[in-house]
This record gives structure tokens, sequence and C-alpha cells, in this order.
């Protein structure tokens, strides 16, 4: 299976057929002044040499340039689907889709979030479709692998009812480069991404920075648009808003003046005077020009301090991965970048970093010391290969099967222990006692009880849970956390590494925690019988339906776990339960309701 891949931007088209799998590309497509007089068309791969002679707009183009590109494939290559990069999905597009005219008129609703992308790429799907209506079409967003951002992550400091109106809030772009770097440096590290923190930092004349916590992005720099973070080519990234209206009152500026500014001669342009290509403003700083000296030090500067702000919202730091133009190829943004890290544990090679030029041939490099803790890598980015391979993702998605309700469980707040903090808590050589059996094989509600400290209230009467684990964890709803006062990240049970420690009271004694505190995410245990009949497997990220007796909603992001020892059962905290209307009248323990979920959809997954 290939995959015809199309980015069409206001006055350029790009195309290719990428093979999901490997990123190879059969033949690609680069056209240029589009619906100008003058249009080129440059071609490569099978379709080297091809001499096609069109002008007009997308619709001419493509109309003209894909049979041909599509008549130059070798024998043995079928494009089975095409992908679009859309770069703005809203609110509504929080994963690839299969485009219809439905999906058409809601690309379309979303222009005034993105005018100058939306517009380009709405024509080349709908240029694109009527080229080849035969095939699926599928609509990747830029935006879809940032819908994991927490509420915290996407919210803006304005009125509420306002910004709701309106569709204010932070979205994030770069995701398909965001999640094809992440993947490729744990798997040239050989560890799972769902056990790494990582921040990506994709350098271009776009750039952007992403905290990618155990495969999700939790924070990224863009915002609503993609004006807001790093510096840029023209972009000028974090602006303090008050500097804009003085800016526009001291000049008599309107709003399209001002847009005019901060879009297009701002960032490096407007820092140097001179380039938006960090390559010249490199050279001219080693001639001595000022202005490009302090262009390149507030770049590497607002990078730097989007690092350190990441390490801090995961609670560490695994690896930085440099990607995008200036990224791969930029030894000394890189080497001015990774100054003064060392506290992280980031530690660069000075040599490695000078000669590293990431490429299709050499895409992952280290430019990290060899002592480092933290790995430093450059990673080139592939983005036409991640919409190739999301595409074949979401048409496989609509094979989820639908064989009958899953069980919906209550997971209320509760404790973990490990050996040492059973006999810290309720003295030496005690044993759990169990109250009764849970759901999963082996598992039970004890009869012990802790109370929770936090740094504001605490929570008494917290269940034990058996039996004893490796390490301790408590499991919070959002509510809770709240109340006790703490920060806890969404994890899976068990990924407990960086979260934040809270102090256990038991009748013999109290017990500090450094980490283990954790909001539990939603997910469906499956033993392997039942995994084979729903289509899922393990690690799976899916869209389930929950009927209640309640309210009827949809829940997004539901990983799937699948185990032999796993009977089947969907978890939600309390407040999940209370969203939906599913209430039981136990808490302090795992319970069973008459609730049931049913499976919708795979999501497509970022490992």
């Amino acid at each position: 299976m290939h995959v015809l891949v199309i980015n069409c931007g206001s006055s350029s088209i790009k195309a290719a057929v990428v093979d999901p799998d490997s990123g190879a590309c059969a033949a690609e497509l680069l056209a240029e002044r589009v619906g100008a007089k003058g249009t080129t068309l440059a071609w490569g791969g099978a379709a080297a040499g091809l001499q096609v002679a069109v002008e007009g707009d997308h619709a001419a183009v493509l109309a003209a340039a894909l049979p041909a590109l599509l008549g130059a494939l070798p024998a043995g290559v079928r494009v089975a689907a095409v992908g679009h990069r859309a770069v703005h999905g809203g609110e509504r597009y929080t994963a690839p889709v299969r485009v219809d005219d439905e999906v058409e008129a809601g690309i379309e609703a979303l222009i005034p979030l993105a005018p100058l992308h939306n517009p380009a790429n709405l024509a080349g799907i709908r240029a694109a479709r009527r080229v080849l209506p035969s095939l699926p079409h599928v609509a990747v967003f830029d935006t879809a692998f940032h819908a994991t951002l927490p509420r915290r992550a996407q919210a803006y400091a304005l009125p509420q009812t306002l910004a709701r109106k309106h569709g204010v809030r932070r979205y994030g772009f770069h995701g398909t480069s965001h999640a094809f770097v992440a993947r490729a440096a744990a798997a040239w590290m050989g560890e799972d991404l769902r056990a790494l923190r990582i921040v990506t930092c994709h350098l271009g004349n776009g750039a952007s920075a992403c905290a990618v916590e155990h495969g999700r992005s939790v924070e990224t720099s863009m915002g609503m648009t993609p004006l807001e973070g790093l510096v840029m080519g023209t972009r000028s990234g974090d602006v303090d808003a008050g500097a804009l209206l003085a800016l526009a009152r001291a000049e008599g500026l309107d709003l399209d003046q001002l847009d005019k500014l901060l879009n297009g001669q701002s960032g490096l342009l407007g820092l140097s005077g001179s380039s938006r290509d960090m390559r010249d403003i490199e050279a001219r700083a080693a001639e001595g020009d000022e202005q490009a000296q302090l262009a390149v030090h507030v770049f590497v500067h607002r990078v730097r301090k989007y690092i350190g702000a990441y390490a801090a919202v995961m609670g560490g730091l695994d690896a930085v991965v440099f990607t995008g133009g200036i990224g791969e190829n930029s030894a000394l943004v890189r080497h001015h970048v990774c100054q003064r890290m060392e506290w992280l544990g980031a530690h660069l090679d000075d040599e490695r970093n000078r000669v590293a030029r990431a490429s299709a041939e050499q895409p992952v490099l280290e430019v990290s010391a060899g002592h480092s803790r933290v790995r430093l890598l450059v990673v080139h980015t592939d983005e036409q290969h991640e919409i190739a391979r999301q595409v074949r993702q979401c048409l496989g998605a609509e094979a989820v099967y639908d064989v009958g309700g899953i069980p919906i469980a209550i997971s209320a707040r509760h404790v973990h222990l490990d050996r040492a903090a059973v006999e810290a808590l309720f003295g030496a050589g005690h044993q759990l006692t169990p109250r009764k059996p849970l759901s999963q094989p082996g598992q039970f509600a004890c009869e012990e009880t802790v109370t929770v400290v936090g740094p504001r209230r605490a929570i008494e009467g917290v269940r034990v849970l058996g039996p004893e684990r490796p390490a301790c964890q408590v499991e919070v709803s959002r509510t809770d956390e709240f109340h006790l006062g703490v920060d806890a990240p969404v994890r899976l049970s068990g990924q407990v590494a960086g979260s934040p420690g809270v102090t256990l009271v038991g009748p013999a004694g109290r017990l500090d925690l450094a980490e283990g505190l954790i909001c539990a995410r939603r997910h469906i245990h499956m033993p392997p019988d039942d995994a084979q009949r729903f289509g899922v497997a393990h690690g799976d990220e899916v869209e389930v339906a929950v009927d209640g007796a309640g309210r009827d909603l949809v829940f997004r992001d539901v990983s799937v776990r699948v185990s032999p020892d796993f009977v089947l059962e969907m978890h939600l905290d309390t407040d999940e339960a209370n969203a939906a209307e599913i209430s039981t009248g136990d808490r302090g323990e795992l319970v069973a309701t008459p609730a049931r979920a049913h499976l919708l959809r795979r999501q497509v997954p970022a490992v």
C-alpha cells in the first residue's frame, strides 16, 4: 500500500507517493507560483524528467499534474489512499478523519482560525477529490497531536465566556513533526515512548517546542495560531500584548498592519534587520554584525527557556530532540541552546555536535556526551511519512468491532503500598487484610485505610488495595488533587517517575513519599481473546461511547491494556463517572456499575 500525500500552501503544492512503512518516496512533485503566471513544476523519483505545462489555481494544477504523477509510478506501486495536510482542526478534529462533504464544510468553518493556511488546504482537498474520486481521502491535522494538552495548558487567562464563543484557546501546530521525531528518538534509544519525557524542538522558518510526556503532547509553544512561542523567520513569537497596544497607538497601526508586522516583518528578520535565514544571520554574526548576533542570542535564549520550562512541567527530562531546517543543520544554534543545561543532566559533546547533520540517510544522530543523563539528539523530520502513516492508521481504525458492551467500574481514590510502606504505616510484620475481592483476578480491597496529606489539606479513610506492589502509588481524581493542593499528572498505573509526592499517615506511623501521586488515565482491561474480538491490541488508544442511566458521553484517549490476567472492564475515575452521571453508593474502592461502554474507533497512536 502507498499513500499519495498532498500538502497545499497558498502558492505551492507538494505531492508525493509514500510507503507508510518505510517512508520511501516512489515519486514526487513540487509546484510553485500556483495561481500566478509562470507556474513551475519539479518532479522527482519515478516522475523525474516529466514535462507538464500548466498554469492556474490549485484545481487546474492538480488536475494536470496528479494523473501524470500517478502514471509515472513503477509496476507494483499502487496508491490506495490520499492524505492531505490540514493545518487547523480546531476542537472538532482531534485525529485524522476520512474526508467527505461534511468534513470539507468543517475545515471551511475553521478558516477564521487559520486564514493563511486552511483555505489552501481545502482547495487542495476539493481538487484532489475531483481528480481521484474513487480513492479514500484523509485529512491529517497539524493541531491533532496536541489534542491531549491538559485544560490548564489550553486556556488563555481571558474571560472564558468570550473565549468559548470564539474558540480562543491554545491548539498548537507542527504536530506531525513533533509526533514523528519523538517516536523516532524513542526507537533509536531502544525505549518505549510511553515511558519517556522528551522536549522536541522543531526549529526552522516556523519554530515550535513540544513537551511529550509518555507519548502525549502536554505543552507546546504555539497557541491559537502559529504566531505564539519561539522566534521564527518573520514571526515574532511571544510578545507582551501591552507592547503591541502601545505600538499600535504610537504608530497608528490598524489590525491588518499589526498582523503584517507580527507575521511578516518580525522574528529573525526584524531582529537582524537583514534576513530571515539563520544561515545568513550566522555568517553576518561571525563578521561582527551586532544585530545578527542579537538575533542568534534571542532565538537560542527563547528555545532554552522553553526546554527548561517543559522539564519542570513534566517533572524531569529524558531527551531533547532538535529537528527542522535549523535544528538539523545548525551546530551553532544547538551549541548555544545547550549551554548552561548541565543542571538538567544534559551535556553536549562539541565534536559530535560540530559534524552532526541529520538526513534521510542518517535520520538520528546523538550529540550528547557519554556521561550525559539527558540524551541530546538531532532527528531528521519526515512529515509526509508521518501523514502517510496516520492515513493508514486512520483507515485501519475503522476495523474496530463493537461486539458487545464493556462493563464499567468506578475507580475512586486509593493507595497501593510496597512491603516497607505497609510496615511503616501499620507496624512491623503487618499483613494486609482482604476486605473483598475486586473484579481483576487476584486484586482486593483491604480493611486498612490511610490518610493522604497534601500541602493544603488531607483526605482521611483512603482505601488500600492489595496485594502489595513493588512501589507505592496513590491514585486520586482531579477534585481530590485540588483538595490536597497537589498538581498530579495523568498517568497509567505504574508510571510514577517524576510525579509529586505526598505524606501517608497510618496507625503506626507516617511515610513521606518522594513520588507516586497520579490521576489515573482512563483505560480498559482486556484479556487477549476479548482484544481479538474487538480488533484492538495492547497500547491502542480508542474512543468509547458510555451508555448509562444518565448522560451518554464519548471519551477519547482511552488506553487498552491487554493481559491474560485481566477480565474485561473499563475504569473511570469519580470525576469522569460524575460527568456521565454514573453513580453507586460505594466509595473508596473499585465499584462495578450497570453502565456499559462501546468501542467506536481506534485512534492513531503516537507510538
